[in-house]
C-alpha cells in the first residue's frame, strides 16, 4: 500500500470537538462533571452519576491499565492494510475506576501485551493532519513498527 492513502477522518461534533483539539495539542482531555467530579466518557451532555449538565473538559494523566484487547487481522480501510496485525485496546484510566477509552497499544511486541499491564498515552500525528491518542507500556520508548 502506498503512503498516499490517509486514515479515515473523525467527524467531530460540538460535543466532541474539545477532545480532538486537545489531541492536536498532545493532551488527553475527558469531560468531568463540575457538580460531582465524575468523569464522563464517551462525551455526552449529561453526567451519568448525578444527571448534571455542568460538564467541562479536563486534562487527564494519560496513564492507565489495559482492560481488554484484540488483534485486528483484517483491514477495515485501505490505510490499515500494511499495519495488520494491530492491537485494538480498551484502557482504564487511573483517574477513575471504570473510566475507559478505546485506542491502540503500540511499541509493544504482540506476546508482551497482557491485560492489566500499565500503559501511558502517546500522541501519533497521522498523515491527514489528525493527531491520535495511542497507548504504550509505561517507560517504553517510541519504536518503528508495532
Amino acid at each position: 500500500m502506498t503512503s498516499t492513502v490517509t486514515p479515515p477522518q473523525p467527524a467531530p461534533t460540538q460535543l466532541t470537538q474539545f477532545y480532538w483539539d486537545a489531541l492536536t495539542r498532545h493532551e488527553l482531555e475527558i469531560l468531568r462533571c463540575q457538580s460531582c467530579g465524575f468523569y464522563v466518557h464517551y462525551p455526552r451532555p449529561i453526567c451519568n452519576k448525578c444527571l448534571s449538565t455542568e460538564l467541562k473538559p479536563e486534562k487527564v494523566s494519560g496513564r492507565g491499565t489495559l482492560y481488554t484487547y484484540t488483534w485486528a487481522a483484517q483491514a477495515f480501510h485501505p490505510y490499515y492494510v500494511d499495519k495488520i496485525p494491530y492491537c485494538i485496546a480498551v484502557v482504564e484510566l487511573v483517574e477513575q475506576p471504570g473510566l475507559r477509552v478505546t485506542s491502540n497499544v503500540i511499541d509493544c511486541a504482540k506476546e508482551d501485551v497482557k491485560n492489566g499491564m500499565e500503559l501511558e498515552v502517546t500522541f501519533v500525528d497521522a498523515p491527514n493532519q489528525q493527531t491520535l491518542a495511542m497507548f504504550r507500556p509505561v517507560g517504553a520508548s517510541a519504536q518503528e513498527g508495532k
